[in-house]
């Protein structure tokens, strides 16, 4: 059976069911009673819907809760029949992997650091992505359930079916890859995966417009406006490490350049030309550096705000183009709060009002980025409302 005829043999739900079901999924654990009062559902209503829920395995009661007037109540969570997501954020610098239920149960998860940066999604990010997933399926426990979709984040703009995606690069993470027969993909562009984090579960919760920006090996802009995410015609969306740059006269402006000056490397290579020989050996990388800076060096500060100024530019022209009111700094530097106060400076000088937050997910907002959309997709599919 091929993943359109499964989908098409799925049992339509009711509509009390789906919206049980989705309550689950989203919210976690709950009562019946907690769940029809949320719902607006009557009590027998609720009996039916977690009845049809049950019967399929979608959902199932893990223990009852005693109420402060001494009755208890059923309390249900999705099912192992809902089966689970894999997600992948296929990194320059590391493979990061988490499975998990419907409802965000972690059931395996690792982090696989690449023997050499990738400056570009290539077939070293692909075979490093094939064996962390074999590794994760060969690990699967008797009541997860099936693989439902597999989510990766790659560092590429990704277009849709009718986008140029040999342009994109965006299937060369299938080089060495081949995602597991029967589970639906989604792919997805890694910046805009750590802003539906942001947003969903970080320093972004609650916001529907705001801009997140990483700042590490490479740099780039996810964008959620009115609680869409923006990808543009061709994926490209954000795009800011493709902006040309210098410019000032007498200078030829490079496609991509500005990337090549902000990111982590060329910052490293001006701290060592300019390390002073009595300060010792300079750093290693942007980590060490903030640690110095964090251990009171002169210099290494001199460096880290130097590099914020020239952040808080870029950061200063985004909010120029889509005015998002919040900016949220992210990636291996950009989610230092050592960056903040001198990003802020340059915005409130060179730009419009906004809001400067440093991220609070750290490396794991991509993973859980594309972990989200491979379960609003798997929700979907269940439900029988996918597009």
């Amino acid at each position: 059976m091929n993943r359109s005829e499964a989908i098409a043999a799925r049992p339509a739900l009711t509509g009390s069911a789906r919206a049980v079901f989705r309550r689950l999924a989203y919210d976690g654990p709950s009562t019946r009673p907690q769940i029809g009062t949320a719902l607006g559902l009557s009590r027998p209503t609720m009996s039916a819907a977690i009845g049809e829920l049950q019967r399929l395995g979608y959902v199932e009661m893990i223990g009852l809760i005693r109420g402060p007037l001494g009755r208890s109540a059923a309390q249900y969570r999705v099912g192992p029949e809902a089966g689970h997501v894999l997600a992948v954020d296929a990194g320059a610098t590391h493979i990061r992997l988490r499975v998990s239920t419907l409802d965000r149960r972690l059931l395996y998860s690792c982090a696989y650091r690449l023997p050499i940066r990738q400056f570009v999604l290539n077939e070293e990010i692909s075979r490093a992505v094939a064996g962390q997933v074999a590794a994760a399926i060969a690990s699967t426990g008797p009541d997860w359930g099936p693989l439902r979709t597999v989510g990766i984040a790659v560092p590429t703009r990704v277009v849709g079916p009718d986008g140029d995606a040999e342009a994109s690069r965006q299937n060369m993470v299938f080089t060495a890859f081949r995602p597991p027969k029967g589970s639906a993909v989604v792919l997805e562009n890694n910046v805009n995966c750590a802003a539906v984090a942001e947003q969903q579960y970080g320093a972004a919760q609650g916001e529907t417009t705001f801009a997140y920006i990483q700042i590490g090996l490479k740099i780039g802009m996810g964008l959620m406006l009115g609680g869409q995410l923006l990808r543009g015609r061709n994926g490209g969306a954000g795009e800011i490490g493709h902006l040309s740059f210098p410019l000032a006269p007498g200078l030829e402006p490079q496609p991509g350049a500005a990337e090549q000056y902000l990111g982590a490397e060329a910052l490293m290579a001006r701290v060592h030309a300019d390390w002073p020989a009595d300060e010792g050996e300079p750093p290693t990388d942007t980590a060490e550096l903030l640690h110095l800076v964090n251990q009171g060096s002169s210099v290494a500060r001199r460096h880290v705000e130097r590099h914020s100024a020239d952040i808080g530019a870029i950061v200063a022209s985004c909010v120029s183009v889509v005015d998002p009111g919040l900016v949220v700094l992210g990636g291996g530097l950009g989610a230092s709060p050592l960056l903040l106060p001198k990003v802020r400076q340059m915005v409130d000088r060179l730009s419009y009002a906004a809001e400067i937050r440093s991220s609070s997910l750290g490396a794991d907002a991509t993973v859980l980025g594309i972990e989200r959309l491979a379960i609003d997709h798997t929700v979907a599919a269940t439900l029988g409302e996918e597009a």
